[in-house]
């Protein structure tokens, strides 16, 4: 399949961010717009096919960034059966980190774990960042800079991204240092401030309610891996595989649906694949995720986002996150790996979903803490 610009890419406008106005919003990844799962993995595969046919033979670390990339990144060490590691913002106990800012973004600081980067160097021939967009370079020559200082033994890197919107004065920088760039798409951001800017902002905007609510049913799952310590594709499919068959054994699905399956910030990439697996079984998926990310809504028609959710985080007290678009499902199934998940994160999250008419609403926990 061929990648348009047009076809799957709007532009939307951040609230509040003076660095940069817009936001680009893929319609078919599955993060901020509802997607079906198995057109989600067709992109994402689409982009595995490219870096395996130009890295043959290599053995690779893919970095997948955090929150929007996080399930490209495990997608395509899935698929190519290499290392993996994404980058994060939450705490990890026990852990040093290689700490590296995305300057435009409304959460700037990003970390990767450095003990397991070190311990996975030696093993491999090329790291390999993954991204959904690319828009100047700037954020991965950070951390290759960080990198490189750090380890200066000669390394080789690649940037994976859907999207590419690298002028030609960038795209010289990355070959004047021989850092491979590979992509479904390439865009043109010139425009993109200025669309932005035209919006009206007048879309519907829901406030944060975190009084008592209680999901459905809760379930807790073992045999997780977290991706934010550096896993083996291999090792993560199996996990995944394991989680399917638990909730297979817990939740009757013999009655077709149709059914909302929620990450929650960087916990995407299980989401999806249950409801991969879901698909397979008959039902009518989309999938989306929760987001640290504040986008304006706006009733426009060609316009991405029209109603904004305001949350609690699962993993912070007092950090906002947003879902947008929210409709009604037979079921709904959010799936997080908070280890303490923050009840008025998860009451917020149940009562935006109530406000849409959803009355099946069941919690997944899949973490640290749900270990047998």
């Amino acid at each position: 399949m061929k990648y348009i610009e047009h076809e799957f890419v709007s532009v939307a406008k951040r609230e509040n961010n003076p660095k940069r106005n817009y936001l680009v919003v893929n319609r078919l990844q599955g993060k901020h717009v509802p997607a079906a799962p198995e057109i989600v993995f067709e992109m994402f595969d689409a982009l595995a096919d490219r870096l395996q046919a130009a890295c043959k033979k290599e053995r690779l670390l893919l970095v997948g960034f955090a929150e929007t990339a996080t399930a490209i990144g495990a997608r395509l060490a899935v698929r190519l059966g290499s290392y993996y590691i994404q980058t994060t913002r939450e705490q990890i106990p026990n852990a040093e980190y290689l700490l590296f800012s995305e300057s435009h973004s409304h959460a700037t600081e990003q970390k990767l774990v450095k003990d397991d980067v070190e311990r996975i160097l030696p093993k491999v021939d090329r790291v390999v960042f993954v991204e959904d967009e690319v828009t100047t370079g700037n954020t991965i020559l950070n951390i290759i800079n960080i990198l490189e200082k750090e380890y200066p033994d000669k390394m080789r890197f690649t940037v994976a991204s859907v999207l590419n919107g690298m002028d030609a004065e960038a795209k010289g920088r990355y070959r004047e240092r021989q850092i491979g760039l590979f992509y479904l798409c390439e865009t043109n951001h010139r425009q993109y401030a200025a669309i932005a800017e035209g919006y009206n902002g007048d879309g519907e905007y829901i406030s944060m309610d975190t009084s008592c609510a209680v999901p459905s049913a809760v379930y807790r799952l073992h045999g997780y891996l977290n991706s934010r310590r550096c896993v083996l594709g291999e090792a993560y499919n199996k996990a995944c595989e394991a989680l399917w068959e638990q909730i297979k054994a817990a939740v009757p699905l013999d009655k077709k649906q149709s059914v909302l399956i929620l990450g929650t910030e960087e916990f995407m990439y299980p989401a999806l694949w249950i409801g991969a697996c879901l698909e397979k079984c008959g039902h009518a998926v989309k999938c989306h995720a929760t987001t640290r990310s504040p986008i304006a809504v706006s009733c426009e028609s060609d316009y991405p986002l029209s109603v904004r959710y305001e949350l609690a985080s699962f993993y912070e007290d007092g950090r906002r996150t947003f879902i947008y678009d929210l409709k009604k499902y037979d079921s709904v199934w959010i799936l997080t790996d908070a280890i303490n998940p923050k009840e008025n994160g998860v009451c917020s999250l149940i009562h935006a979903l109530e406000s849409c008419g959803n009355d099946d609403i069941r919690l997944f926990f899949w973490g640290d803490n749900c270990e047998t």
